[in-house]
């Protein structure tokens, strides 16, 4: 696989020799990914990226090339770049799965590792991770919508690259994408490639007729029409029943289906509907496409449309939203011990939980349905009978769990380096995000005013927070009164 470890941001390289200079390259560190808000104004985020990040790690070394491309900026010394000729990453990867939905501000990636080696992993991590958790949400938010009905990636040609349009596929599969129009992303990823036709193949052609004939020799048994061209009623799906009368019937094939690509979605999906059926085309599908979102999709379901698939691209592979993840310094290790760390902000928001962290997540033994996650230090051990969850904001809200099963969501990636996760097939990952969304109870899944997941600290952990809070103040107090004084 190609090294892409120069894919970092300048100023990582710059810290990492101002730790150099100061002698402090073996200093143990921990970093937490996280992020503040869903995406869509979602009620959950889905994870994706991980299998990136594992390959970006496996393959994490600096060239002679990459070096001598760092000597030409004149800024680093030489025995940092003698140092860099060496470097790998020798640290630990905790992380939750690809396809586990996640909640903000708990930590789904973390990472102990050398100062050095855990600034320079940082912009890699936090691109596969916002990209591929940006397209696994988009998609399962628009699969959750249409519910029975498939949905096929088409965004190829809408995605930031190949390579995005190629990630893009894969992580619209594990969020429910029956498959994708990308062949590469199908050769690569085992996902099964689907598709149609275009405009450009109808307008070439002499009349729709003609092309719709011209394809049904060439494809007779996988014939889904384009019928929005011209007109969809009055031309597109006329076209396509008269071809299926001369010719594929005669020849032993069928009318697999037609698509609709523009106009009153709802309203022609019904007329289509009526024509086919009277022409004796009861079995031929409706696909519907152009720019559908998962809003569009409820609202088409709503008004009656009649759909059998839908094509979607724009709003899984393009998406305007962001999840937004971060990578923050949370502990770093010490002779007697962790120290922990916390940015204090302002914004309440981007103040973080500090530490080295775990997360754990309640089910329901008798229906199945998460109950909420907690996020405890490390040592901390959380009952199995009775537990009784705190708001991180307003702790005087409380909510006392039982009959619950416990899981901790994060699980070893790297240990000293080395990979120990088995990577699931992108398969294996789709059947497990399916299984996993299905924890989450209806309110949260909503498309609008979805219910808040709870994600509460540990009693211990809020403490910690509050302490180093009332402790970088009052530093700043006294540093404010000593330069008054």
């Amino acid at each position: 696989m190609e090294n892409k470890t120069m894919m970092t941001d300048f100023y990582e390289l710059t810290m990492a020799q101002t730790y150099f200079d100061a002698g402090e390259q073996n200093k143990k560190v921990y970093f937490d990914v996280f992020f503040r808000n869903n995406p869509f104004n979602s009620g959950y985020t889905i994870m994706g990226g991980l299998d990136a990040i594992i390959d970006y790690i496996n393959n994490f070394k600096i060239s002679e090339e990459d070096i001598d491309y760092l000597r030409s900026l004149n800024t680093f010394s030489e025995k940092f770049l003698e140092y860099l000729k060496n470097l790998k990453f020798t640290g630990d990867i905790f992380a939750v799965k690809d396809g586990t939905p996640i909640f903000p501000n708990e930590p789904v990636i973390t990472v102990r590792a050398n100062v050095i080696e855990a600034q320079l992993i940082e912009t890699a991590l936090l691109a596969c991770f916002n990209h591929g958790s940006l397209v696994t949400t988009a998609s399962k938010r628009i699969t959750n919508a249409a519910g029975s009905v498939p949905v096929m990636e088409f965004g190829a040609r809408r995605a930031r690259g190949i390579d995005s349009a190629i990630e893009a596929s894969k992580y619209a599969y594990i969020g429910g994408c029956v498959g994708t129009s990308n062949v590469y992303a199908g050769k690569k990823y085992d996902i099964p490639v689907l598709g149609t036709m275009a405009h450009s193949l109808i307008c070439d052609a002499d009349s729709e007729y003609d092309a719709f004939l011209k394809y049904a020799k060439s494809n007779p048994e996988n014939c889904v029409f384009l019928v929005d061209t011209y007109d969809t009623l009055r031309s597109g799906i006329p076209n396509a029943i008269k071809v299926a009368k001369d010719y594929l019937i005669p020849n032993g094939y069928k009318l697999k289906g037609i698509r609709i690509d523009s106009g009153d979605l709802a309203y022609l999906s019904k007329e289509a509907r009526k024509m086919l059926d009277e022409a004796g085309f009861y079995d031929a599908a409706i696909c519907l496409s152009n720019g559908l979102d998962e809003k569009t999709i409820k609202s088409l379901k709503h008004q009656g449309a009649i759909i059998n698939s839908i094509g979607c691209g724009d709003n899984i592979a393009a998406s305007k939203e962001r999840v937004g993840g971060v990578y923050k310094l949370v502990a770093i290790e010490k002779e007697n011990g962790l120290i922990p760390k916390i940015k204090v902000s302002n914004d309440e928001v981007k103040t973080i939980n500090p530490g080295y962290k775990k997360v754990y997540r309640f089910y329901d033994k008798t229906t199945g349905y998460a109950l909420g996650d907690v996020i405890a230090l490390s040592d901390e051990i959380i009952p199995k009978d009775k537990y009784t969850l705190i708001s991180p904001t307003e702790d005087w809200k409380t909510t006392t769990l039982s009959n619950y099963e416990l899981k901790e969501l994060q699980v070893p990636i790297f240990k000293d380096g080395k990979q120990v996760y088995s990577l699931p097939t992108v398969k294996m990952s789709k059947e497990y995000c399916a299984l996993e969304f299905k924890t989450l109870y209806p309110e949260v899944t909503r498309l609008e005013n979805p219910h808040e997941y709870y994600v509460d600290l540990t009693k211990k952990l809020l403490n910690l927070k509050k302490q180093l809070i009332l402790d970088s103040v009052k530093q700043v107090k006294n540093k404010q009164y000593r330069k008054v004084k």
